[in-house]
């Protein structure tokens, strides 16, 4: 069955194999627990993480 969907929890819950695309490119494939971890799709679903200045 393939699913396509954006609701992330609704994606975890039932499938057992997750393909995640950004862009029109694949930036991740897996069991849902190692693709969550991704940190390629941490940014694409949250956006890139702002460093302030003078903060590491």
């Amino acid at each position: 069955m393939l699913l396509v969907e954006h609701k992330i929890d609704l994606v975890m819950t039932l499938s057992d194999r997750v393909i995640v695309m950004d862009g029109g490119r694949v930036v991740a494939s897996g069991s849902p627990d190692d693709v969550r971890r991704e940190p390629a799709v941490i940014e694409a679903y949250l956006g890139r993480r702002r460093e302030r200045k003078g903060v590491a």
